[in-house]
């Protein structure tokens, strides 16, 4: 009995994959959910398991292919057994063999539909604020521009299977005419011919990098963004730390980091100026009454932003604890979609590379991200005394859209009173 070895559902918002590597070759054993390929989306790397035991007989899609949710990727013999399949390994090659015509008929399926967005264009443009949540993100993660997908829902609504075709169609593109206007035509055609140079590489950028190469271009194109600066001395924290770290390890089993405190300060600045916890959308405002805190974290694929949900409910041992386990998730590939979206706020440290400074670039569709860095002794007048103290600069993104400079420096001013003074952390000032 053959059992076919298909694409799962990939989350919210995620119609494709590319697939990474196979960790099985034809002819092999397998057992029940036992893994089987690796797949890489816009957000997360996912192992798919087997569906059966049995013996890997096809590989329809390839390394480096790209497949859509419920699409072919194999097929186990669930009768067969290891041995049998390994004396004709040419055949399931054979068989593989035709994935190569799928994805010509992916090429000229794009050009098809070509009049299809102009038809859709004249028909009006559409309000964000008509589509739901889930279209909406669906729509922007993608880059669509919604006038351009004929809707199917009542009321002539677009509902997430019409942005899933758009998406398939590839004839939906939002296109943007203040930049072609500017001259940049060869955007639009193919890239000139590069010469090849027998000291350069070029490897095809991750679907990962990609998706954050277009989420950081979206947070400038679209936000009216602004950076400003503090400095904090650490003195009192470090100090706090140093005494407490050992018995706070002993009975909570996690160590006693920086970022809890920078957590909590966050929270307490964010529940005094609102405004940094909330987004736009349409012509609204959202004031989000909740902070569900993201962490960045750099990997070795990129960079990503696993939640803190909820963080104002967890004590100093539970956002340590927290932080250590998506950590660790985030290194070894294992975040789940569900642990990377939503979020309100995010927090950066880019201190642990290094850095003295920088301007953080927002999170899209979030208001603000606070940027921690290095700690550096540096000679600072106290009273009337120059003293070497442990200072590191912060620095806050914000869109200047919603968040005025004045909500922006308070909330880096209280963010440091409660640093340099951590008791005002736990009398909640």
């Amino acid at each position: 009995m053959a059992t076919q070895i298909t694409v799962p559902a990939l989350g919210e918002s995620v119609s494709e994959a590319t697939v990474a590597k196979w960790m099985k070759a034809v002819g092999d054993a397998v057992k029940a959910d036992e893994p089987l390929v690796e797949l890489e989306t816009d957000k997360v790397t996912l192992e798919v398991n087997a569906p059966a035991s049995g013996v890997l007989t096809e590989i329809a899609a390839k390394d480096g292919a790209e497949v859509a949710v419920g699409a072919l990727l194999g097929t186990i013999d669930e009768t067969a057994t290891a041995s049998a399949p390994a004396k004709k390994p040419e055949v399931p090659k054979e068989a593989a063999k035709p994935a190569p015509e799928a994805k010509k008929a992916d090429v000229p399926a794009a050009p098809k539909p070509a009049a299809a967005p102009v038809a859709a264009a004249a028909s009006g443009s559409y309000d964000v604020k008509t589509l739901s949540p889930a279209v909406r993100k669906l729509v922007e993660d993608n880059d669509l521009d919604p006038a351009k997908i004929k809707p199917t829902g009542k009321d002539g609504r677009l509902v997430k299977e019409d942005v899933q075709k758009a998406v398939e169609a590839g004839n939906a593109k939002r296109t943007y005419s203040a930049a072609p206007a500017a001259g940049s035509a060869p955007a639009a055609g193919p890239l000139p011919p590069r010469p090849d140079d027998p000291r350069e590489e070029r490897v095809k950028m991750t679907r990962l990098r990609q998706a954050i190469a277009r989420r950081l271009k979206e947070a400038q194109n679209t936000a009216a963004m602004l950076t400003t600066f503090n400095e904090v001395d650490m003195t009192a924290v470090m100090a706090l730390r140093n005494e407490y770290k050992d018995s706070f390890e002993k009975k909570h089993g996690v160590k006693l980091g920086f970022m809890s405190f920078f957590v909590k300060g966050a929270l307490a600045a964010l529940k005094e100026l609102p405004a940094v916890n909330t987004e736009i959308y349409g012509d609204e405002i959202v004031y989000k009454n909740y902070f569900d805190i993201g962490v960045a974290v750099g990997t070795p694929q990129g960079l990503v932003v696993p939640i803190l949900r909820d963080a104002d409910q967890l004590s100093f041992a539970g956002v340590e604890k927290a932080i250590n386990a998506l950590g660790l998730k985030a290194r070894d590939g294992k975040l789940s979609l569900a642990e990377m979206q939503g979020g309100t706020f995010t927090i950066s440290n880019g201190g642990v590379y290094g850095s003295l400074m920088s301007t953080p670039i927002l999170n899209p569709p979030q208001s603000g991200i606070l940027g921690m860095h290095k700690i550096q002794p540096r000679p600072m007048a106290i009273g009337d005394k120059v003293e070497v103290r442990p200072m590191m600069y912060l620095a806050l993104s914000y869109d200047h859209r919603i968040v005025d400079g004045r909500e922006a420096v308070t909330f880096l001013v209280r963010l440091k009173d409660a640093i340099e003074d951590p008791r005002r952390l736990l009398l909640d000032l």
